[in-house]
């Protein structure tokens, strides 16, 4: 079974001209412009990218006043709601908004929401912020996974130092309950993520937006093996910046890179459980 780990949605209209062009800027230095590509980015368009090879997503959209997004909850909640057998909500609450932990409330008991998506490096608060922490006591006793941008990106604005993975170790240890997942491998960051999988048991992590960067991408996946965290790693597209034709032709295609070379080989059962074993095995209990 193949399931999507990390998918957006929005409409542009929750996406201030800022945003817009610098996540645009992000699909231009990837190679892969696409007019509209970021902006279009609606419920209809992301069941299309899913269609006859996605069986199952994990989706949420994003509230970073700072950065100029605000995806409602309940524009998330009701696509999950219309694709029950397929879609799963996670609801993404601001730090800077004072309601914010009722609205988590909200977005759990009254939406069906069950993740949260937070990105401290657009929120422009650290992620040991105590405005988070009754945050993620919550989404511990309520069984919630957590998905965390810590990871680079493209904005002048935001600072690159509240991004590091390593940050997510600590709250791995303060809450040994929470679920955790670390996006894109915490890209450019890697070695640091696959530090904090193999000694955190919660931590797992997603390999979205890495095919841009096959190099990368490569390396990552063969430091996964050697430190034998493959186990933790979910697949991802990060919909609308990557598809999932895109994310797996990646993959499967790293190989040819180093053939003919005594570089050592991403396995077939490193492939195979990324795309199809892994996200199960974690986030199995989400469809229960």
């Amino acid at each position: 079974m193949l399931i999507d780990c990390h998918s957006h949605v929005w409409k542009a209209e929750f996406l201030t001209g800022q945003f817009q062009e610098d996540m645009e800027k992000f699909v231009r230095e990837a190679g892969k412009a696409a007019e509209g590509r970021v902006t279009n980015a609606d419920r209809d368009r992301h069941a299309r990218a899913m269609e006859n090879l996605v069986d199952r997503a994990i989706v949420f959209g994003l509230q970073a006043s700072f950065s100029g997004v605000s995806v409602p909850n309940d524009y998330v909640a009701e696509y999950a709601q219309l694709f029950p057998e397929k879609i799963v909500g996670f609801s993404s609450v601001d730090p800077l908004d004072p309601g914010a932990r009722l609205e988590l409330e909200r977005s759990y008991y009254e939406l069906g929401l069950k993740g949260l998506k937070l990105g401290p490096i657009y929120q422009n608060v650290h992620p040991h912020d105590r405005r988070f922490y009754p945050l993620y006591q919550r989404c511990a006793e309520l069984n919630m996974p957590i998905v965390f941008h810590q990871s680079s990106t493209t904005p002048r604005s935001v600072r690159l130092a509240i991004a590091s993975p390593l940050l997510i170790e600590d709250l791995a240890i303060e809450f040994p309950q929470l679920k955790i997942q670390i996006a894109h491998m915490g890209h450019p960051w890697y070695i640091e993520t696959i530090q904090v999988l193999r000694k955190q048991p919660n931590v797992c992590a997603d390999i979205s937006s890495l095919w841009p960067r096959p190099w990368q991408f490569y390396n990552a996946l063969i430091l996964a093996q050697e430190y034998g965290v493959v186990p933790k790693l979910l697949f991802g597209t990060d919909f609308p910046f990557g598809t999932a034709r895109e994310s797996i032709d990646s993959l499967i295609g790293l190989n040819r890179m180093v053939e003919g070379t005594n570089l050592p080989q991403i396995r077939e059962d490193t492939i195979s459980a990324i795309i199809y074993g892994n996200a199960e095995r974690i986030y199995g209990f989400l469809w229960s």
